[in-house]
């Protein structure tokens, strides 16, 4: 035997110590020979990586007298999760999609060194970050690095705050003294230091930077909040200046993109997804929020000292997906009436807006907010779904300090925060960003997927697109067989947990990940593509698990695959809960004009009598105890949404709108459209489901809430709440609250107990060993004074009514109480329903 010795080194990237009692495991027996069915273990010696977070080691003696031998490894740990966890949760591309397959692989002999490496996350791998080399103390300095497989050479530029922008021809770039050299090259990382990471794919093609090259990289203050850039040179001998992709801050709150030009104007006016890099701590937090813009040396303090306070006993936080009640808030659309007139024109709602909104939310009750995406995005005017940089807050939203003292606000307030985040294209401009990041030839674009070569796709439009994936969203599907991408959202979103304490995130259109996918040029399906996802998300979620088990990860999947919640131990996709957006269409309906939908809200608000297809919507109200989040209303479908009917395009609206057909709101019409919300948002917040809504539905918000037109059409909650909507918020708050107090709303369980299309009548039941419910649902016009209702499950008992819709503190109108109602022997009960309301009855 020819027995070699190899290091095997885990680094998580991560500073919190997640992980104890690591044990390599991998294909080779006691004296190193390889062994595929009976893996050795190994004990792993905990240190601290030059990056300062946890890391482990072995060293193991290997027998390389078989010339490309294939072995395989891995690592287990005791993790937040539980013990003896699988924490290497990558899949090789040759594994079956079905199965759950996680290994590293390396093939002898190996290089001179033989070290090993397998990066848990890249947060603090790639990017701008610390760097002490082993047995080294003092202030760390600072390593760039990046991935760049096409280019011939990368060179780190340094910027000016002045205006934080450096254009084609290297205007921008610091002449500071303070700042010198302004240039530095970047060097190909050993590969000893990368191999065995993820994939073959990369060996060789991170590019880094730390004193070694540069003196004055020994000290991170040099550079911390400093701008910087990557002039990258191309496989063609082209320059191109690139952002940093893992950059935790873009410069700039505004809308300008110079497009490679020379640019005098103000930083602040820059669209981030083309400015300059920010570096940035991430291990100190501003501890005053007014001050997070403009911070002086005594304002900082260190993270661990910023979260150490963010619980309160009085105020608990979810523990359980079921728990929650949902309310979907962009923050841009907060901020009505803010304008600069400095700049002339309208602004931005930021975290400053959302942290004066706390207290409304508080007294609604809600306890999770789900909010659009705050990933960096392209300009300023947006709802965030073209993400340019994953590791980086947007902005002109207050940027990352603000956001945590946002996410700690809420918690100190009981309150989970869910982000959106979108894996399923990038920015529709991607220049500066993943766009032909260090290659102009489309196969080698390296953030894209791409089949074949533009050979193979005469004729495509624009030339050489052929070979990209279409899936149904805004833009290319990003390389999921690429493990350096899939690794870019896996350690944006563990660096979102880590860093910012986030309870759980809303993955935009996984559909478009795992099933949607076609080829660009003919639209031929491309089942790689979809394999690949699969693979991508699961990987995403196990991960996720493992830093933190109890986050709420929520999927918008329109596929109804049941795998999408099953665990990835048995090939699922690993999510709590997905969007019920059929459940949408069935409630309200003015989305689009499918005769196969229920649209009981749509064509109630006609004001005739006709019947109702409450059987139709009946089959999605039972559906949703099958882990799917619920809602009345959402950004989607708030106005953006549209038809052709006839002569005339149908524009879909927010539900008081929808509730009287786009009547004016005012007098009795006000009356009815109230009416009719208060039962659709009843059913939702009581149904089987997670429930969610959009803001300002609790106090009937009846302008469009558009992704063109968000700005113009703010609406003024609180103020709202104080008039027009002070009924209509009661009615949330008590909804809410009875949601939150009986534990049998917060099961899975539910029964359709009656269902009358002509009388435009749905009940249910809710009951668990601590409570059974009666919810009682009518759109019906004219009150049934004696309403009868016979089901088995009702059986002999006595009921008391304990809501009513009709309340005239609801502002409603036609009141009748039930007090208590007796249930017969054969499961009759009789009730009294004023018109379009919505009762609850609790067994006695």
């Amino acid at each position: 035997m020819s027995l070699f010795p190899v290091t095997f080194v885990f680094i998580t990237g991560l500073r919190q110590p997640l992980f104890n009692n690591a044990v390599l495991t991998g294909s080779w027996d006691q004296q190193g020979r390889f062994s595929p069915n009976a893996w050795s273990t190994h004990p792993m010696t905990p240190f601290t990586a030059e990056d300062g977070c946890p890391a482990f080691w072995a060293e193991v003696k290997i027998d390389f007298s078989v010339h490309n031998q294939k072995f395989f490894w891995g690592v287990r740990a005791d993790t937040p999760k539980g013990p003896n966890q699988r924490v290497t949760p990558t899949e090789q591309e040759e594994s079956d999609p079905w199965q759950w397959e996680e290994q590293c692989i390396f093939t002898v002999p190996l290089s001179e060194k033989r070290e090993l490496r397998y990066h848990f996350t890249h947060c603090r791998r790639l990017g701008a970050n610390k760097f002490t080399p082993p047995g080294e103390t003092g202030e760390p300095g600072i390593r760039f690095s990046v991935w760049a497989p096409h280019a011939t050479k990368v060179e780190l530029v340094r910027g000016t705050l002045t205006n934080g922008y450096i254009d084609n021809q290297g205007g921008g770039i610091s002449t500071d003294p303070a700042d010198q050299p302004a240039m530095i090259e970047l060097h190909r990382a050993p590969r000893s230091v990368v191999m065995g990471d993820l994939s073959p794919h990369y060996l060789d093609n991170i590019w880094e930077a730390t004193r070694e090259n540069s003196p004055t990289l020994a000290r991170f203050s040099n550079f911390d909040h400093k701008p910087y850039m990557f002039r990258i040179t191309k496989d063609d001998g082209s320059v191109a200046y690139r952002t940093d992709l893992y950059s935790r801050c873009q410069i700039g709150r505004g809308d300008i993109n110079p497009g490679g030009h020379p640019y005098i104007g103000s930083w602040r006016d820059l669209d981030g997804s083309k400015s300059c890099s920010i570096v940035v701590d991430p291990d100190r937090v501003v501890c005053d929020f007014e001050k997070a813009d403009d911070p002086s040396p005594a304002d900082w303090v260190d993270a661990v000292e910023f979260w150490k306070d963010e619980f309160r006993a009085d105020h608990p936080m979810p523990n359980s997906i079921d728990d929650l009640v949902i309310y979907e808030l962009h923050i841009g659309s907060l901020g009505v009436g803010k304008s600069c007139a400095s700049r002339g024109k309208l602004e931005v709602g930021n975290f400053a807006d959302a942290m004066d909104l706390l207290p409304h939310l508080s007294d609604l009750g809600i306890n999770a907010v789900e909010l659009l995406p705050m990933g960096q995005f392209q300009g300023s005017i947006s709802w965030g779904y073209g993400t340019s940089h994953h590791m980086a807050v947007e902005f002109a939203s207050g940027g990352r300090d603000q956001f945590k003292h946002f996410v700690r606000a809420c918690h100190r307030r009981g309150i989970a925060v869910i982000l959106d985040v979108v894996y399923n294209h990038y920015l529709s401009d991607g220049e500066r960003a993943e766009w032909k990041y260090d290659s102009d030839a489309d196969e080698k674009n390296i953030y894209y997927w791409y089949e074949g070569l533009p050979t193979d796709y005469p004729g495509s439009n624009p030339p050489g697109s052929g070979g990209y994936i279409d899936n149904q969203s805004t833009g290319y599907a990003p390389r999921f067989w690429e493990a350096m991408v899939r690794k870019t959202f896996i350690s944006s979103a563990a660096m979102l947990v880590s860093e910012f304490h986030l309870d759980g995130f809303r993955v935009d259109q996984t559909t478009s990940i795992h099933s949607y996918p076609v080829l660009h040029a003919n639209g031929h399906a491309c089942d790689a593509a979809k394999t690949q996802g699969i693979r991508f998300l699961r990987e995403w979620s196990h991960t996720l698990r493992l830093v933190k088990p109890t986050l709420f990860l929520i999927a918008e999947d329109h596929s109804g695959w049941d795998k999408v919640t099953q665990d990835p131990e048995v090939g699922g996709l690993g999510f709590d809960a997905a969007w019920y957006a059929d459940y949408y269409h069935h409630l309200i309906g003015d989305a689009q004009n499918d005769a196969a939908r229920a649209r009981l809200l749509w064509d109630a608000g006609f004001g005739d009598d006709r019947p109702l297809a409450m059987d139709y919507f009946a089959g999605a109200l039972w559906a949703s105890q099958f882990s799917k989040v619920v809602y009345h209303e959402s950004h989607d479908e708030a106005g953006n949404s549209s038809y052709r009917a006839g002569d005339r395009d149908v524009h879909s609206a927010r539900t008081l709108v929808v509730a009287v057909n786009n009547a004016p709101l005012f007098g009795d019409t006000r009356l009815w459209a109230e009416a009719r919300t208060r039962v659709v948002a009843g059913i939702t917040l009581l149904s089987a489901g997670i429930p969610m809504f959009l803001m300002g539905e609790e106090v009937g918000a009846s302008k469009p809430l558009t992704y063109a037109g968000f700005l113009a059409n703010r609406e003024d909650i609180p103020g709202l709440r104080a008039t027009a909507g002070q009924g209509l918020f009661k009615f949330y708050q008590d909804v809410i609250a009875l949601r939150r107090r009986e534990s049998a709303f917060r099961g899975r369980g539910i029964d359709i107990i009656h269902v009358n299309n002509d009388g435009r009548v749905i009940a249910f039941r809710r009951s668990n060993i601590q409570g059974e419910f009666l919810v009682i649902a009518s759109l019906n016009n004219s009150a049934f004074p004696s309403y009868s209702i016979q089901n088995n499950l009702i059986g002999l008992g006595r009921w008391e009514e304990i809501l009513n819709s009709g309340d005239p503190k609801y502002n409603g109108r036609g009141y009748v109480a039930n007090g208590t109602i007796t249930g017969y022997a054969d499961g009759l009960i009789t009730v009294a329903i004023p018109a379009c309301t919505i009762l609850v009855l609790r067994r006695l």
